[in-house]
């Protein structure tokens, strides 16, 4: 039998390994992984049949089979294991086998009885598959001479056999844990959207003309690896554009990670963004991963980078630049591909003229800048931006059904919103603690009609003659105002003239007196107020 066995060596073992590993973790088919255990068996051992058979319920299924006697019959075949007690035995001892003529003579059968014309004393090996605590299957090779294989050539193909079986245990954990990342990826994304809300909807059906332009050119860019830069008023929603960002982008389906540079003391923030090494200061029990590792392949969110440290900023802008980065306390150079979005209320130029703020960062940063416009200069959208809270609202408290009547969106847009959309979320929320209807009017909300800061009447300066607005010039902005509100719409509930509390006649008839003519600027482009 000195013919049957080829000198293989312990490297070439080891590489074969190495190989199979490398297979498992391509993610290719197991069926493939099988087939290639198969055809390197060739180089170790002659057969005219090679098998494996995987448990599946109490049964031994072929998935793979080899050599001259392989055909779609064998491919097909089926054991029970109750059927063949040297086979359990293999199993359960975990030892490769050779059988003997006498076996096959007064055994329990051969395992291909049926499907192919072995003779009698035929070459038969059986080899289990088992890795750790559990047994895949087995593999069976067979040849038509009469001889049996010698124990040094059972001994290497068990130890083959234990090698295969350890490359699908690993195929098979991978496979579990993608399906568990697909499934926690999806559970992550649906939170996401539970908590964070629609970013989208109300920005691309938005009835502002600065709104939509700003969806369009956000889309635009979302499409590349450019950095963004969101400005605007604290509580214009710049978080939910940048999710917005990343969800149109061709890395929606990696990470979103955000970091509020204001929210964390400064001596903390480097680790934050960088990560550090166990003992790199004091607390620093392990290895932790800072918010660029966290974000690798996806994007990252500075949410009030204006508030960063000069010091730190010089770290930031390599990474940007070089897309590399030591954890601290480490000199071990990082690389993470990320994508930047940042944002601010600040003003950065009067920042870096206060050398506040590194120039050099804020041209890489605002390659492609993104001004939010504040609640006050959309109010035409406070419909559709209360249907919208009040849904997030409902996902929380378990509150549905709320909804805010046209005198209520009068009453809304009575005021100037200087903490913008945020704002507007705390006082629908109050509201519908305090109501107890489903429907939000004007006296659900407890608001002035100036913005907190405006000066008191009392504070105010004395008044001058042609200072103060004429009765008819408060009535004029009033009535454009709610025409603005119901797009131009004067007849109907919900109407201008319904919400104004006159006769659509009478209304028509004032706004003649009062010079508004021009109705066509009003007309709806997006559902009217009754629809919202």
């Amino acid at each position: 039998m000195a013919d049957d066995i080829v000198s293989v060596t312990r490297n070439g073992l080891r590489q074969e390994a190495r190989d199979l590993v490398e297979l498992a973790a391509s993610e290719e088919a197991v069926a493939e992984l099988l087939r290639r255990g198969l055809d390197w068996l060739t180089r170790v051992v002659r057969f005219d049949l090679a098998t494996l058979f995987l448990l599946r319920e109490g049964k031994l299924v072929a998935v793979a089979a080899r050599g001259p006697l392989a055909s779609d019959k064998v491919r097909r075949h089926e054991l029970k294991l109750t059927d063949f007690p040297t086979l359990r035995q293999a199993l359960e001892t975990r030892r490769a086998r050779a059988f003997t003529q006498e076996d096959h003579s007064h055994g329990d059968g051969d395992p291909f009885d049926g499907v192919l014309d072995l003779p009698p004393g035929h070459s038969c090996m059986v080899v289990p598959l088992c890795a750790g605590e559990s047994c895949y299957g087995l593999l069976t090779l067979d040849r038509t001479e009469c001889e049996t294989y010698p124990r040094e050539l059972v001994e290497l193909v068990e130890v083959y056999g234990q090698m295969l079986a350890t490359t699908l245990q690993e195929t098979q954990q991978k496979s579990t844990l993608e399906r568990l990342h697909r499934r926690e990826h999806e559970h992550a994304r649906l939170l996401e959207a539970q908590l964070g809300g629609d970013e989208v909807g109300v920005l691309e059906t938005s009835r502002s003309a600065a709104v939509r332009e700003l969806a369009r050119r956000a889309r635009q860019v979302a499409e590349t690896e450019t950095p963004v830069l969101l400005l605007g008023e604290t509580g214009t929603g710049k978080e939910r554009l940048a999710r917005a960002v990343h969800r149109w982008s061709p890395r929606a389906e990696a990470p979103f990670v955000t970091l509020n540079c204001a929210a964390i003391p400064a001596g903390l923030l480097e680790s934050e963004l960088f990560g550090h090494v166990k003992g790199a200061f004091t607390g620093a029990t392990r290895d932790r991963a800072g918010r660029f590792q966290m974000a690798h392949g996806g994007t990252l969110f500075l949410d009030e980078v204006g508030e960063l440290p000069v010091e730190l900023q010089a770290k930031l802008l390599r990474a940007l630049q070089e897309k590399t980065f030591e954890p601290v306390g480490s000199d071990r150079t990082v690389r993470a591909d990320v994508r930047i979005l940042a944002a601010t209320h600040v003003d950065l130029q009067q920042a870096i003229a206060q050398r506040r703020f590194r120039e050099d960062l804020f041209y890489r940063l605002s390659v492609f800048p993104l001004r939010l416009p504040p609640l006050r200069e959309r109010l035409e959208d406070l419909p559709q931006l209360c249907v919208a809270l009040l849904e997030e609202q409902a996902r929380r408290t378990g509150r549905r059904g709320v909804k805010v009547t046209a005198e209520g969106i009068v009453r809304l847009a009575a005021y100037d919103w200087p903490g913008n959309i945020r704002e507007l979320a705390n006082a629908l929320e109050r509201a519908t603690i305090l109501s107890r209807k489903p429907e939000l009017g004007a006296e659900s909300f407890d608001l002035p009609l100036r913005a907190p800061g405006a000066k008191a009447a009392a504070e105010a300066p004395p008044l001058v003659e042609g200072a103060v607005p004429t009765l008819e010039e408060v009535q004029r902005q009033h009535i454009l105002r709610v025409l603005t509100l119901t797009q131009g719409r004067i007849y109907g509930p919900g109407g201008a003239a319904a919400l104004l509390g006159l006769k659509p006649s009478t209304l028509q008839s004032r706004m003649k007196k009062l010079g508004i003519t021009r109705l066509e600027q009003y007309v709806a482009v997006t559902p009217n107020l009754e629809e919202s």
